[in-house]
């Protein structure tokens, strides 16, 4: 809602012309009446609410579009570099892998790629469409390239669904209604009419509403006991960027109260701080500090940015004339517009004015108010259905019930951001050929690219589909596929996410039906998670523990890699019968009771009880342990030999550790190979963590230049492609060459060795 009131400036006549009085016979100008206290801190009065003529009014009324202005170009330009980065024109032709078999992952199944050309046809449309938003040239024509290719793209592939891409579309959509070039923009100096010209309030209603939405509901959400109870990301308290607070805190006190409590409060009010007038500056600054620690501690793009820059919508519309006012005279001409008053437009709907003045009049007699058009009507229409849709939607699992698994509703649109994390402990896919009764294994992801569909049924069923569509090909006929998936959610058991038992290429499913064939979570056993602490923090650190839970009439097979030479079943629940395979020998243990299970073979855990059984795996790796313990006496030696305390030669083997830190060596001793390899990483990584803002800077810039460069190039090519048609494959070769081509040789290198510290490489 607006919190001032606009100017009108002008009136608009019944026939919908704009009639202006000439500025010296202008009348005088009344005192401005006193606000009520409901309209000093809402915006609007109750009377604006009383009938439907009145809201619409109000819904209508001129509003200065400078802030949507401003908006609309940050807009545009952050995804604008979305495009290259997570929308992913990069590297497009990894993503689909033009002519290769691969299982996609669309909302409807008939929705299918282009050939590649094509596709990077479809990333210049969006592209093109959101440089027109940031630029405000042509554009409604702008917004509808932006939001059909965006939709496309995003309806295209469900495993890379999430709230923010979900939120992007949404605000492409609104701009579309919207009048967001009536400020610095390229059409306002083609069409002088427009240029600065009123918006009306529900531009701003609908924009600030969905924003509040995003963080409203998102605190809504966190109400979960998980969250509230410090069990869905319990292992960013171990960031860099808590270390402060635990300088006061202990780490279970800022995973309980900074991490959840903290992202909690503030999605919960941060909508309402940035309403007020009295509270907007600690918003700003409680919600700029959670953006740029969000913006370090997740891999999300954009999202970031883009929500720094919804804030000032919160702010007075007239906000950039006042900041862009205080600039020096010389630079206004490449600024935005300072001018107070904007002109009048036909989009609002102007108060009337009544004389009340005894002087002789020296102006025509004032028109009265227009009536309510019907764009008035449909922009009233408009914001209010939509803003019941947006609270509607993240609760609307009762629809579309086939999406619900262990969290309901179709994933990224419901604002649970961060709400749930899940590890996967054992993924097996069975295949069996439906004529020969033959038995095999399918190494899990196959002919697909993403990890996603391992946590929702809709995915699943269409990897099924694909996996039966492709095996023919090699000699497997009418196959079924069977999934057995072990999934933990927020720190409970690792259990089976879906039946084992089902073929899930003939299995039922339906997005208006429950998933028959989905395990339920066992959340009476939730209570387990505070034992977990207490049993792990029993452990030495070369101690590693598993927790498992399975269902009566299953079974766990699992196999013990040689490197586990120490590994036991503890039974916490229920009661289970272990077969050990090669000795063909059965066990039956009950709660507090364990086994010692044989390295490099195959057993079987299976659940007699009546209820789910509960039982941990606790394993040393001792290749590990043992590798480890060389290192401290590697580490040991060559801190001996460098401070003269040693007195032995070392033997020829051993020699390597001694050369200098920046001298290349060919260590023939595997041991002595991997503790240098280990201490160059860790030296790397101690200088990355300790480098000065200018370094990471030009690191980061080098990082996006090669990463845009790409995407640039490879969209030229194609779009040479399908202008003019292929070149000779050795032409095509050293194009798409020179595209690929990266950083300097070192840092490539230093990038790949650090893989395994930032969690994962760039396709």
């Amino acid at each position: 809602m607006e919190a001032r009131d606009a100017t009108a400036g002008a009136l608009v006549g019944s026939d919908g012309e704009q009639q202006t009085a000439k500025k010296d016979a202008a009348p005088k100008k009344d005192k401005p009446q006193t606000k009520s206290k409901m309209e000093t801190i809402f915006g609007f009065r109750r009377e604006d609410l009383t009938s439907w003529n009145s809201l619409v009014a109000l819904l209508n009324r001129p509003t200065d579009p400078a802030s949507l202005g401003i908006f609309r170009c940050l807009f545009g330009l952050l995804m604008a570099i979305d495009v290259t980065q997570e929308r992913g024109l990069s590297h497009l032709d990894y993503k689909y892998l033009d002519g290769a078999p691969v299982c996609r992952f669309p909302l409807f199944n008939f929705l299918q790629p282009l050939p590649l050309d094509w596709m990077y046809l479809v990333y210049v449309v969006m592209f093109l469409g959101s440089l027109g938003i940031m630029l405000g040239c042509f554009y409604r024509l702008s917004c509808l390239m932006f939001i059909s290719t965006y939709w496309y793209i995003f309806f295209l592939d469900k495993t890379a669904w999430n709230n923010h891409s979900y939120l992007y579309g949404l605000i492409g959509f609104q701009l579309t209604l919207m009048n967001g070039n009536r400020y610095w923009s390229i059409d306002g100096l083609r069409r002088p009419s427009i240029r600065n010209a009123h918006v009306p309030l529900w531009n701003y209603t609908v924009l600030r509403t969905q924003i509040f939405i995003v963080y409203f509901i998102a605190g809504i959400k966190k109400l979960d006991a998980d969250w509230v109870e410090g069990y869905s990301m319990s292992y960013l308290a171990h960031h860099w960027l808590f270390d402060p607070f635990k300088v006061i805190l202990p780490v279970e006190l800022v995973n309980l109260l900074v991490v959840h409590g903290g992202g909690l409060f503030l999605d919960l009010t941060a909508g309402y701080l940035l309403f007020f007038d009295a509270t907007r500056p600690y918003g700003f600054v409680f919600v700029s500090y959670f953006h740029c620690m969000n913006s370090q501690l997740f891999s999300i793009g954009m999202f970031s940015y883009t929500m720094l820059a919804t804030s000032p919508l919160f702010c007075y519309p007239d906000w950039p004339r006042r900041f862009f006012g205080r600039f020096p005279a010389w630079l206004r001409a490449v600024l935005p517009l300072t001018l107070p008053d904007p002109q009048p437009s036909t989009s609002c709907v102007y108060r009337e004015i009544n004389s009340t003045s005894t002087e002789r009049q020296e102006t025509p007699p004032v028109a009265k108010a227009p009536k309510l058009r019907l764009k008035h009507k449909l922009g009233a229409i408009f914001t209010i259905l939509y803003i019941l849709e947006q609270f509607f939607l993240p609760y609307s699992h009762f629809i579309t019930q086939g999406y619900n698994n262990w969290t309901n509703g179709l994933y990224g649109y419901s604002w649970d951001m961060m709400v749930h994390s899940r590890s996967h402990q054992h993924v097996k896919i069975t295949y069996k050929d439906g004529k020969t009764g033959e038995i095999g294994y399918l190494n899990p992801g196959v002919f697909t690219q993403s990890r996603r569909w391992k946590d929702h049924g809709d995915m699943l069923k269409q990897y099924a589909t694909c996996l039966n569509q492709f095996l023919p090909r090699y000699n497997i006929s009418d196959p079924e596929i069977y999934f057995d998936i072990w999934v933990s959610i927020n720190e409970r058991f690792q259990q089976r996410i879906f039946d084992p038992r089902v073929d899930v290429v003939r299995a039922d499913w339906s997005p208006f039906r429950p998933n028959t064939w989905l395990m339920p979570l066992l959340v009476d056993l939730s209570p387990w998670r505070s034992k977990f602490q207490e049993i792990e923090g029993s452990l030495d650190n070369q101690t590693e523990i598993v927790f498992i839970a399975d269902f009566p009439g299953l079974h766990l097979e699992n196999f013990v890699s040689e490197d586990l030479g120490n590994t036991s079943i503890h039974v916490l629940q229920g009661k289970v019968n272990v077969e050990v395979v090669e000795e063909k020998k059965n066990y039956t243990l009950q709660p507090g009771e364990q086994i010692k299970v044989p390295a490099g073979a195959y057993h079987k855990v299976y659940t007699v009880s009546e209820n789910p059984s509960c039982y941990m795996y606790v394993y040393v790796n001792t290749t590990e342990a043992a590798l480890q313990e060389n290192f401290t006496k590697l580490f040991e030696l060559q801190e001996r030999v460098r401070n003269g305390t040693e007195t032995e030669p070392l033997p020829p083997e051993l020699q390597p550790l001694v050369a200098a830190e920046d001298e290349e060596v060919n260590a023939t001793d595997p041991i002595v190979q991997l503790f240098l390899k280990r201490q160059r990483r860790m030296k790397e990584v101690k200088k990355r963590r300790e480098a000065g803002v200018l370094e990471r800077l030009e690191r980061f810039a080098v990082k996006k230049y090669y990463t845009i460069r790409r995407g640039f190039l490879m969209t030229a090519i194609a779009m040479r492609n399908l202008a003019v048609g292929l070149p000779p494959l050795e032409q095509l070769t050293r194009e798409v060459a020179f595209a690929n081509m990266k950083a300097p040789q070192a840092d490539g290198n230093q990038d790949e060795r650090l893989k395994d510290e930032v969690g994962h490489g760039e396709l």
